[in-house]
């Protein structure tokens, strides 16, 4: 006869007490747990009931992104607005994009959140070149409002999701280019031409 070990592992690593699978039967009277009917029937409410204490022993790891379910994933990336991911992006692309646009909130609108946050979702290497900058007094160029982009991949994303996402980091008032192994993917023109502009 093998014993079930007395520990559970949990995701973080940490051990915790088995829970007994007959843990509901065991709170019942002695005299009751000779009838086969209520046996039957308190196991029904057992199955039941350890499924909701899984779920909660394991609440503590929704937020954890390494090991939270794809669903709870994508929910905490429109926490920080990150709008709706793409269920048909591969799991692992997901929780790269709501970890590295988490790490990158606070450089959100600059050049290095920009190049950071592209290259965690790209996997590629990312060139900025900006018009902004500090000038002495009466020095300063008089069109300082533009970015472009240039990667060599756009990794496991689609050229328009890669486009949708720059539209959301870029900064709205920039005039924007982005540039994928040396072709013009997408400019803020196009979409100013598209709107009427």
């Amino acid at each position: 006869m093998t014993l079930s070990p007395i520990v559970t592992r949990v995701p973080d690593g940490r051990v915790r007490p088995r829970r007994d699978p007959n843990w509901m039967l065991q709170q019942l009277p002695v005299t009751m747990t000779g009838e086969d009917f209520f046996v039957r029937f308190v196991s029904i409410f057992q199955q039941v009931g350890t499924t909701l204490l899984e779920d909660a022993d394991t609440v503590e790891h929704l937020l954890d992104l390494s090991v939270a379910p794809p669903e709870m994933v994508r929910w905490l990336g429109s926490w920080i607005g990150l709008g709706a991911l793409d269920a048909s992006l591969p799991e692992s692309l997901q929780r790269r994009i709501v970890s590295s646009a988490a790490q990158t909130l606070a450089w959100r609108g600059t050049s290095h959140g920009l190049r950071t946050y592209l290259e965690l979702v790209t996997g590629s290497a990312v060139t900025i070149e900006e018009g902004g900058g500090i000038w002495s007094a009466g020095e300063a160029p008089t069109d300082t409002a533009w970015v472009r982009l240039r990667l060599e991949s756009t990794g496991m994303m689609s050229e328009a999701e890669l486009v949708e996402v720059v539209r959301d980091e870029v900064p709205a008032h920039a005039r924007s280019e982005l540039h994928v192994a040396g072709r013009l993917l997408w400019s803020s023109a196009d979409d100013e031409k598209e709107a009427g502009r």
